[in-house]
Order: C-alpha cells, then sequence, then structure tokens
C-alpha cells in the first residue's frame, strides 16, 4: 500500500468517526431523515397487496347464537379512539353491507402536506372528523375533507419517533398528547388552546403519544418512554375543564427521589417482583397506545409497557409488576383494584399495547379480550379472572430461548410484531372477535456489559449489540420478509373460524359492522372489506400509503361513511414515503 493510500483511507477513517459521532450527538435529527432515505430504497420494488383466506375445518360461516344490539342513538359518531369506552369497535351502520361494499369508492382526501409516523386514531364527532400529528391537532368536514381548522405546536421531541396517537372528545373539547409530555385541550369548534398540563419530563426521554379516553369530566392518559433507562410508567387522570391532575399511578414501583404531580392513587405495589442488578434503575411500565374504561362499574383498564432494559432479563430478576399487564383502577380515584399479568417473563420487548375490549359474549360470559405484541389472543372471564384462552394469531418462534453474548436468536412476532397500537374488535352480531397482527421477525445478540455499565440514564435501554443505530432494538428481517392476518375468533371457545393473511402487516384499526362487513387496511396502503361471517374479500384497493392507524365508519347527512388514516412514515418501518392522509370511502 503506497503513502497515498494510507493517507486515504486513514481520511475516510476520521471522517467516519465525525459522522458517527455526529449521529450520535444529533439522534433525533438524523435518524427520521435517514431513515426516510433507506425506506425510499426499500419500498422501490414492493409488491402489490395481495389477500388468501382460510376457514377452520368444519366451520360453515354460521355465526354462533345472536347477542345483536339495537342501533344506539349515537350510533352514527365515533366519539373515542376505540368508538366505545369499552373498546369493542362494533358500529351499528349498516347501509354498507355485504352486498353493496364491492361499489365502495374514494369520495374525497385530506392531506396534511407532512411526512410523519401517521398512526392517529380518527373521531367522527358533531359533524366533524377529528385527529392528529406529532405537532398537529386537526377537525375537518367529513362530507368534503374541507379543513375546519388546524393547530400547530411548536416544541422540540423528546425522541424521534414522531408519532401522536389521537385525541379525546367530551363535553366540547378535544384533548391531546404531546412528544414532550404534555396534555393539552383545544375548544372543539375553534381550535382555540384552553389549557397545557405537563405530565412527564422530556429532559427524561418522556413524552405522551398514547390516545387518551375522556369519561364523567375526566381525561385519562399515561407517559411513555419505558425503554429508555430510568423512566417509570405512571398513568394519570385530569380534570377536564380545568386541566389539574387529579391522580396519579406509578406502574412500576414508586421510590424516593421520584417525581410526584398530583395525589397518588393507592397502591399495593413494591419493589419486592424486581431484583435489580446493582445500581440499575428499576425502569418500563410506560403507556403509549389508548385505554379502556366500563362506565357500569367506574373501572379504567389500562395496557403496560415491557420493563428494561428489553432483551437483558438477568439485569431484571423477578416478575417486573405491573409490566407486560392489564392494570385496573378506580376511575375515580387512581386506587388500584386488580391486575392481570400476561406476559410472565419478557425479553422480547412484548408490551400490553392496545386497549383490551370489554364485552359481553353470546353464552353471557363478562370477557376481557387482549392481543398484546407476543402474538397471542387472550380471553380472561372477568368474573371468575380465569383465563379462558390463549389462541396464537401471528407466526410464534423461540418464544422460550433466553438471549446471548455467544449467539444471536431469531424470534417471532419481532420486537415490533404481534398487535401494536390498535387491539382487538368484537362483534355481537356473530359473536366473533377480530384481531389484526404483525408477522415480523427481529434477531438479537446482548451485550450484558454495555446494558450494566455503559447506558447513561434516560437512553435507549435495549441491550443489543450492534453499533448501527437502526438495530437498536434488533435487527428486524428483510423488508417485505413479513405477512399480516386478521384472525376471526369465537369470543367464547377462542377457536378461530377463519383468517386472512395479506403480504404486508396489518396495524390498522378494524371495524365490524351491523352492515356484516369488517374494515381493515395494511401496510401496504391497501384497503379491505371483507364478509365479517366468513372473511370472503367484498372489496380490496390500494388508497394510499401504509395504513397504520385509525380505520372508523360514520353517518353523514350524505350517508355512511368510511375514514382511514394513511401515509405512515416513520423510523421503524419500510413503508412507501408519501404524506399523511385521511382518505374518506362511500357509495356513490
Amino acid at each position: 500500500m503506497n503513502k497515498a493510500m494510507k493517507i486515504g483511507l486513514a481520511i475516510i477513517a476520521v471522517v467516519g468517526v465525525v459522522v458517527a459521532g455526529a449521529i450520535y450527538m444529533n439522534w433525533n435529527r438524523f435518524v427520521p431523515i435517514a431513515a426516510m432515505g433507506i425506506n425510499y430504497v426499500r419500498y422501490l420494488n414492493a409488491p402489490k397487496g395481495e389477500l388468501t383466506v382460510e376457514t377452520a375445518q368444519g366451520f360453515d360461516g354460521t355465526p354462533a347464537t345472536s347477542t345483536s344490539r339495537s342501533p344506539t342513538k349515537d350510533a352514527g359518531d365515533w366519539p373515542s379512539y376505540n368508538k366505545t369506552l369499552t373498546s369493542d369497535r362494533f358500529s351499528a351502520l349498516n347501509e354498507i353491507n355485504r352486498e353493496n361494499a364491492g361499489r365502495l369508492e374514494m369520495l374525497c382526501t385530506y392531506d396534511t402536506g407532512i411526512y410523519t409516523g401517521f398512526n392517529t386514531g380518527l373521531l367522527a364527532v358533531n359533524g366533524a372528523l377529528l385527529f392528529s400529528t406529532q405537532f398537529d391537532t386537526f377537525s375537518i368536514d367529513p362530507a368534503t375533507c374541507r379543513e375546519n381548522w388546524r393547530k400547530r405546536e411548536s416544541y422540540t421531541p423528546a425522541t424521534p419517533q414522531a408519532v401522536n396517537r389521537g385525541v379525546a372528545y367530551l363535553d366540547g373539547r378535544i384533548f391531546r398528547g404531546t412528544q414532550d409530555g404534555r396534555v393539552l385541550a383545544y375548544d372543539f369548534k375553534t381550535g382555540d388552546r384552553l389549557w397545557e398540563t405537563a405530565i412527564a419530563d422530556p429532559k427524561k426521554s418522556e413524552s405522551a403519544p398514547a390516545a387518551p379516553i375522556a369519561w364523567n369530566g375526566l381525561v385519562f392518559i399515561g407517559n411513555a418512554g419505558g425503554d429508555f433507562k430510568g423512566v417509570k410508567g405512571r398513568m394519570y387522570a385530569l380534570d377536564a375543564q380545568t386541566g389539574r391532575i387529579v391522580w396519579e399511578f406509578y406502574l412500576v414501583p414508586k421510590q424516593p427521589g421520584d417525581p410526584t404531580r398530583g395525589p397518588e392513587g393507592a397502591s399495593p405495589l413494591n419493589t419486592s417482583s424486581w431484583d435489580m442488578a446493582r445500581g440499575q434503575p428499576i425502569s418500563g411500565g410506560a403507556t403509549w397506545t389508548s385505554y379502556s374504561l366500563d362506565p357500569d362499574t367506574g373501572l379504567l383498564y389500562v395496557p403496560g409497557g415491557n420493563p428494561s432494559p428489553d432483551f437483558e432479563a438477568p439485569v431484571r430478576g423477578g416478575g417486573n409488576l405491573y409490566t407486560d399487564s392489564v392494570v385496573v383502577l378506580d376511575a375515580r380515584t387512581g386506587a388500584y383494584k386488580e391486575h392481570f399479568k400476561i406476559v410472565p417473563k419478557d425479553w422480547h420487548d412484548w408490551d400490553v399495547s392496545g386497549a383490551p375490549a370489554i364485552v359481553t359474549t353470546a353464552a353471557g360470559k363478562r370477557i376481557m379480550l387482549v392481543a398484546p405484541k407476543d402474538g397471542y389472543l387472550y380471553g380472561f372471564d372477568l368474573n371468575t379472572k380465569e383465563m379462558l384462552y390463549q389462541l396464537p394469531v401471528t407466526t410464534i418462534e423461540n418464544a422460550d430461548v433466553p438471549f446471548s453474548p455467544q449467539k444471536s436468536v431469531h424470534f417471532c412476532p419481532g420486537s415490533i410484531g404481534g398487535a401494536e397500537w390498535n387491539g382487538p374488535a368484537y362483534n355481537p352480531q356473530n359473536n366473533l372477535v377480530m384481531i389484526g397482527e404483525v408477522q415480523w421477525c427481529t434477531t438479537v445478540r446482548v451485550d450484558p456489559v454495555k446494558v450494566a455499565e455503559q447506558t447513561p440514564n434516560y437512553t435507549p435501554w435495549g441491550g443489543e449489540d450492534s453499533i448501527n443505530p437502526f438495530n437498536m432494538w434488533g435487527k428486524a428481517d428483510p423488508a417485505f420478509d413479513w405477512a399480516g392476518w386478521l384472525y376471526a375468533v369465537d369470543a367464547d371457545s377462542g377457536k378461530w373460524r377463519w383468517r386472512a393473511k395479506t403480504n404486508y402487516p396489518v396495524q390498522s384499526g378494524v371495524v365490524p359492522t351491523a352492515g356484516g362487513v369488517v374494515f381493515f387496511g395494511d401496510m401496504g396502503g391497501n384497503f379491505y372489506a371483507l364478509d365479517a361471517d366468513t372473511g370472503r374479500k367484498l372489496w380490496g384497493n390500494k388508497i394510499g400509503g401504509a395504513v397504520g392507524g385509525g380505520v372508523i365508519t360514520f353517518q353523514t347527512p350524505q350517508g355512511q361513511r368510511v375514514a382511514a388514516a394513511t401515509g405512515l412514515t416513520e423510523v421503524l418501518w419500510p413503508t412507501e414515503i408519501t404524506t399523511a392522509k385521511v382518505s374518506i370511502l362511500g357509495l356513490k
């Protein structure tokens, strides 16, 4: 090697070090831009959407004994993230039905004009369609897609993941969280800001991207950031009129020095289930999707995130309560009532993510349905507290294999697999639970030294042995080595009746209707209407970018409409690079 080549290589090495340092110091700015470029290249050879349907042996499509409900007076609206506070996602509308769904057309589209992680839920309330992005809150006319108002906030987000999962509505006010840890209230008609309350500290990588829910004068929301070292999940109730914190509940043990932001809900939780390595902080249990509430009992159902470090379980011995659990609280006081530990010991980043559905089945059982990121659908009898079933609804592989510094482990669902921010839907007309799932696997090799000694507080605490920032949560399988599922499962027996497989992950909301149709979308931008009894495809087309957020149906003076949030573009997903839009479909 001559002197010139040596000098050239030295220069390249120095530049590489400088670039790596710049990336590390400007993580929040670099990662979204780099991810957009990488995903643009990945998507150049994206295949067309495909869907296949399989019926369980012996199932002829005949529904179970009907528990059909009469249309309620608010049947035309979609007033909460999962329509009802109990999160069943069923619509009593039937103008669009299995006979005419094949004539669906795109009627109008609202373009936000921005590239963002668009996984917002959608609300349809009092003639307006409401949704959000990281910085913006929107109200549009659902009949024309014309903008009523758009409110933009300016702040520095706590993390580079540019997401917000939607808004809540109550008594003429709209509520949302922000990526710098605040909760904001706006006037429904004008978009004017009414109040703001901080529930988290962005300097500690804490944020509040979850879609709140609202009831009885209270707004319910928690903080996210449990994958960062030293961040603890908490749940809050705020006064809807003033923003005052009514109660605070720590979802992992509160310890001396942890901040207090409001009156504490009574809790039996202590550190006995956390055997932490010396000097390491209890971390995890944060929430980042939405919640459920039973108005009849006044009980709030909170899905809890994973413990941290995500992949290095020996650092945190024990059962790590209340992570990977559904925690049930008195909605008025924040007092602990009970919990359901769903993932007994988690080293895969398998949060209990989406809100559980609280339903009454055809057999008259009161059941909690929950689908975490571990790839199963669970049914719990709320009277006996018994787990009735645990049904695999996507590929599961190496779930019990411990991670090691000596060997990489390939596991499914991956750390961004299973069910994400949209939970189960329930159709009372055929007693079927419907859940969308991601089939995408991850490979992890852990570095215990990095986990225990080299990770500063409030930085990502996964334990993956990689210098590639895009493999921070493990190395995902190649783009398009993935799939998506929509399972239809008998709510009483836990047996699947039919299932649809797509060649793109399914993360959207799922909507069964009284018209015998179920609507959903996939991450390839494909949107489908299937027969809710059999899974038969009634309609399917690509309608835009990735459908990774809200799918709802609602009534307008012009007829029943279906809306979908399209164009999810963010760090973790190799999707089509396009602006975030809301697409509205119906029958002309």
